[in-house]
C-alpha cells in the first residue's frame, strides 16, 4: 500500500509539473505575442517613386506615425495607395519582425495636358495642374493610342522639359511630331523613334549654348538657327 501511494504522489506531482509547465508556456506564448502585437513599425522603404516623394507616400498609407505593426496591416496600406489617383499599384510586404514595411509603387504620374485636362499615365484625367507637355492641335484617332504608348516610355525627367507638342505629319510620315522644348530647343520626332528624346541631354551638352531644331525623326542631325 506504502508503494502505490509514493506511486500516486509521484503521479501527482508529474500532472502538477507539466500543468505548471504548460501554463507558463502559454504565459509566454501570449505575452510574445501581446508585445509582438503591440511593436511600432520602425523602418519604411520605398521604391520606385519619382513623382511622389517618400513623405507624401507614407502621409497616403497613413503611417506617419509609426503605428503598432498591427495597424499598419499591408492589404490596408496597399488599399489606401491605390485609392490616391496618382498610384496605379502598390505592392506592400513586410520584413524582420513584420516592423520593416516595404512600399513599392507604380505611378501614375501625368502624362500631357490635351483638350483643357490634364491625362494621366493611365488615361484618367484631372483639372489639377501640372508641369506637363501641353498638346497644341488634334492627334488623328488612328495614331493616338500609339503616341499615348510611345510618351509612356520617355523619362520622367525629360518629360517634364518638353513643353509642347503638335502633331506634324509631312505628307510622307502620319506619325511626326514636332517638340517645343523649354530650353528654346525644337525636335522632330516619329513614333517609333520617340525613344530617342531619352538621350536629349547627352545630345545637347555637344551643342553648347546653339539654338536650334534637332531631327530625331531621321537623318539625327541639329539645324543651328541664323541670327
Amino acid at each position: 500500500m506504502k508503494k502505490k501511494n509514493k506511486r500516486n504522489k509521484s503521479k501527482r506531482r508529474l500532472k502538477k509539473k507539466a500543468l505548471i509547465i504548460f501554463l507558463v508556456i502559454i504565459i509566454i506564448i501570449f505575452i510574445t505575442v501581446f508585445t509582438v502585437l503591440n511593436t511600432h513599425i520602425t523602418n519604411i522603404y520605398i521604391k520606385n517613386n519619382n513623382y511622389l516623394s517618400d513623405e507624401e507616400i507614407i502621409d497616403i498609407a497613413r503611417l506617419k506615425d509609426y503605428p503598432t505593426i498591427i495597424d499598419a496591416n499591408t492589404l490596408s496600406i496597399k488599399t489606401k495607395l491605390e485609392k490616391n489617383l496618382y498610384i496605379r499599384k502598390a505592392k506592400v510586404y513586410k520584413k524582420g519582425f513584420f516592423n520593416q514595411v516595404y512600399i513599392e509603387v507604380y505611378e501614375n504620374y501625368p502624362l500631357f495636358y490635351y483638350h483643357d485636362k490634364t491625362y494621366l499615365y493611365n488615361l484618367k484625367t484631372t483639372n489639377d495642374k501640372h508641369i506637363v507637355p501641353i498638346v497644341t492641335n488634334d492627334i488623328p484617332d488612328d495614331i493616338y493610342n500609339d503616341f499615348i504608348n510611345a510618351l509612356r516610355t520617355v523619362d520622367l525627367d525629360i518629360l517634364e522639359r518638353i513643353s509642347e507638342i503638335k502633331y506634324d505629319s509631312n505628307g510622307i510620315d502620319n506619325e511626326r511630331f514636332y517638340l517645343t522644348m523649354n530650353d528654346g530647343i525644337y525636335v522632330y520626332l516619329t513614333l517609333s523613334k520617340f525613344d530617342k528624346i531619352n538621350d536629349y541631354d547627352e545630345i545637347v551638352s555637344t551643342l553648347g549654348d546653339k539654338k536650334g531644331i534637332l531631327y530625331l525623326d531621321s537623318g539625327e542631325y541639329f539645324e543651328i538657327f541664323k541670327n
